[in-house]
């Protein structure tokens, strides 16, 4: 991140010395009014506001796409088997943005017909690609966000104008959003928990029965819980779940 401001602010003071050298360059930062009316910014202004809307993509990862519910579900996973540290954090994560990819394809399909192939040869504005854009992104959280998250925020806000979902912005949206997917992982959550739970109670139970209080009931119900998961396919059911509970998208 420090590096990237780094360059990113050289670039912007270099600017002016390439510009001054060559007086037929054309300016970095120019803003234009085209027939219909709409500003349109020069290349270089787009390039740099497209670098710095980079520094926004682990935010959008994280708060936009289905990556929230699996990497929670996952984590609870791990403490329900009583793993500390297996898998470890950069599996997790990793099994988590490549099965956001597979759930989120059929969005990313939508965003580049509708906005980035268009705006790329040309037939949109910049303004107008981003609001296409927006359109996927915003059914697909709207499908996953309880309504009653969507209102808690709207009274919020304060907002009056607002009729109808579909045109709350994403400043409400996105919260919202998070919101449920946090409710919607702990739930899923606590299923997983249940029957990992059961054989810790009834190790503790056999071992304070036979009087053996000293040895901890975790060294003996881990392997029961590895094999128990083992056995139902466990992460064939936690993705399989995981992948369905978005639903149709």
């Amino acid at each position: 991140m420090a590096l990237r401001i780094i360059l990113t602010l050289a670039l912007m003071l270099a600017a002016p010395l390439v510009f001054a050298a060559d007086p037929l360059s054309i300016p970095a930062i120019t803003l234009g009014t085209g027939a219909n009316g709409q500003q349109e910014y020069s290349v270089s202004l787009q390039i740099l506001l497209i670098m710095t809307a980079l520094s926004f993509i682990p935010a959008f990862v994280m708060l936009m796409t289905s990556f929230t519910r699996i990497i929670i579900v996952f984590s609870i996973l791990r403490q329900a088997l009583g793993l500390q540290q297996t898998p470890s954090n950069q599996i997790l994560t990793g099994m988590a943005l490549f099965l956001t990819m597979f759930i989120m394809a059929p969005v990313f399909d939508r965003v580049n017909q509708d906005a980035l192939q268009p705006y790329l040869a040309e037939k949109l504005s910049a303004q107008d690609a981003v609001a296409k854009a927006q359109v996927p992104i915003k059914d697909f959280m709207l499908a996953q966000t309880r309504s009653s998250d969507l209102e808690l925020f709207m009274r919020l806000s304060k907002r009056t104008d607002i009729a109808s979902p579909d045109q709350a912005p994403l400043t409400i949206l996105v919260p919202a959003f998070v919101t449920s997917e946090l409710k919607t992982a702990f739930q899923i959550g606590f299923m997983i928990f249940i029957p990992f739970l059961i054989i810790d109670l009834v190790v503790a139970s056999v071992l304070m029965a036979m009087g053996m209080m000293m040895l901890s009931p975790l060294i003996i119900s881990l392997p029961f819980k590895i094999m128990l998961f083992v056995l139902v396919d466990g992460w064939a059911l936690i993705i399989g779940t995981l992948a369905s509970s978005f639903g149709g998208v």
